[in-house]
């Protein structure tokens, strides 16, 4: 039977071309006017999976 990709994790994690994997921050969606303005900026910025998460992820996008 045919794998299929998990919809899911594809819309919310970006596999980049050298095979690591990136997702964004949570939290900055509403209420950004209390948060600090460098919490905004790094907030901004994609971020690497962990290595704790990073088979788990990897088996739901490459399957």
């Amino acid at each position: 039977m045919k794998k299929k990709t998990h919809r899911a994790a594809a819309k919310r994690f970006k596999v980049k071309p050298n095979g690591r994997i990136f997702h964004r921050k949570a939290g900055y969606v509403h209420k950004l006017g209390k948060k600090r303005p460098q919490y905004r900026r790094e907030a901004r910025k994609d971020r690497e999976v962990s290595g704790a998460d990073l088979q788990r992820v990897r088996q739901l996008l490459i399957s």
